[in-house]
C-alpha cells in the first residue's frame, strides 16, 4: 500500500539534482529522528516493527543512510505520526512544522487535506485545471487559510450562541 502512495513523490525526488536529494534525505532524517526520539516506543521496537535492523534505523536518523519514502512512511506510521503530512511538509522545507504537527489534529487535517485535494481539484475544475497558473499558488493558500479561519470562527460563534440562555 505505501509503495503506491509514495511512488510518485519518490520518483520526483529521485529525478531531482543530487543537491535536492541530499536536502530531501536530510529533511527526512530530521523529522524521522524527531518522530523516533519523541515516540513512546524504544528504538529496537520501532526498528523491528519497520522491518530494519536497529543500526540501520540509527544511521537513517543521523542522515548517514538514504531512506526511501515507503520506508520513511513506515517509520512515521510506527511512531504514531501522520506520514504523508509529515513528509510533504519536510520535503517542502517546513521541517519544524512537520515535527510540531506530526501527531496533532493539524497533522491529521493535513494528511486528509493532501490526500483529498488533487481529486477535488480534478472534479471541481475538470478541464479548467489546465488554466491554473503556478503564480496563483501562494494567494490560493492564503485564501484557503482565511476561509478556514472564518469557518472556525463561525463554529465558535454558533457554540457560544447555543450555550447562552434564552
Amino acid at each position: 500500500m505505501a509503495t503506491n502512495q509514495f511512488s510518485s513523490l519518490e520518483f520526483l525526488s529521485m529525478h531531482q539534482p543530487a543537491p535536492f536529494r541530499g536536502e530531501a534525505n536530510a529533511s527526512l532524517a530530521h523529522i524521522l529522528a524527531h518522530a523516533i526520539e519523541s515516540s513512546d516506543k524504544p528504538k529496537h521496537q520501532i526498528a523491528r516493527e519497520v522491518g530494519v535492523h536497529r543500526e540501520t534505523l540509527l544511521r537513517v536518523m543521523r542522515g548517514d543512510r538514504p531512506i526511501g519514502l515507503d520506508e520513511a512512511a513506515r517509520v512515521l506510521d510506527v511512531c504514531g505520526a501522520f506520514p504523508r503530512a509529515s513528509m510533504i511538509l519536510a520535503l517542502a522545507g517546513q521541517e519544524d512544522l512537520a515535527c510540531e504537527w506530526m501527531r496533532s489534529e493539524m497533522g491529521e487535517f493535513l494528511e486528509d487535506f493532501f490526500t483529498a485535494l488533487p481529486g477535488q481539484l480534478e472534479r471541481t475544475l475538470g478541464r479548467r485545471v489546465e488554466d491554473l497558473r503556478p503564480r496563483w499558488a501562494n494567494g490560493t493558500s492564503q485564501l484557503v487559510a482565511r476561509m478556514l479561519a472564518k469557518h472556525i470562527d463561525d463554529f465558535a460563534n454558533r457554540d457560544i450562541s447555543m450555550s447562552l440562555p434564552r
